[in-house]
């Protein structure tokens, strides 16, 4: 399965930084992004920021510290997630994208992930510090549900499949019922020629004969 970086796709978008909600189904076995997008209000103004990923899961009261990255540095600090999470988010000091990719998913990765941003604003005359909090509610399932919209799309494809077969038909049948009733109409004119010249042949039999 192709890995989906948040990198990648923001470094497409010309328009500037936006706030995308993360995915919140993974599938048992692959692997999966934790999105998580914390726009400065002002692009112009610089900044440095530190993100942590706190993890709950499924059940439990607590959250447990679970990544920490401070540019360069990226670290792992729950032996749950050891060797199978990476930084997927921005390269450089002033972080906007904190995205996360666990590797090999379990059902145990279920729960409530938490994702804190801790920027420093630098602004002309003083410095600003902001903390911006967003949470993702993981479900993790054996087999990849479909989106519905994709279900509905594949319903109403087959229906107009349906539709048109049955429309050809209806446009054969009648396009057939006209040939064929143009044949007999033919059919009959001819007929009534025919018969319109063996009467004339016989009305000058039977003057020659009472000639």
């Amino acid at each position: 399965h192709r890995k989906y970086s948040w990198v990648n796709v923001m470094s497409r978008c010309h328009a500037g930084c936006a706030e995308v909600d993360s995915l919140t189904e993974a599938v048992a076995g692959e692997g999966f992004l934790l999105g998580c997008i914390s726009c400065k209000r002002r692009e112009e103004v610089s900044a440095r920021a530190t993100v942590d990923w706190h993890f709950k899961p499924q059940q439990e009261e607590d959250f447990r510290h679970i990544f920490h990255y401070d540019h360069p540095a990226a670290a792992v600090l729950h032996e749950d997630f050891s060797d199978r999470l990476e930084w997927q988010g921005t390269l450089n000091g002033d972080v906007q994208i904190g995205a996360v990719y666990i590797q090999n998913v379990t059902f145990n990765d279920t729960g409530t992930y938490r994702c804190t941003f801790h920027r420093t604003l630098f602004l002309p005359l003083q410095l600003e510090n902001v903390v911006v909090e967003k949470e993702v509610e993981l479900t993790v399932v054996a087999v990849a549900n479909r989106e519905l919209t994709a279900v509905i799309s594949e319903i109403v494809m087959y229906v107009l499949i349906v539709v048109l077969q049955l429309w050809l038909i209806v446009v054969m049948v009648h396009c057939y019922r006209k040939i064929w009733d143009e044949h007999e109409a033919r059919e009959a004119r001819r007929a009534l020629k025919a018969q319109g010249l063996l009467l004339g042949s016989k009305e000058n039999c039977d003057g020659v004969q009472a000639e």
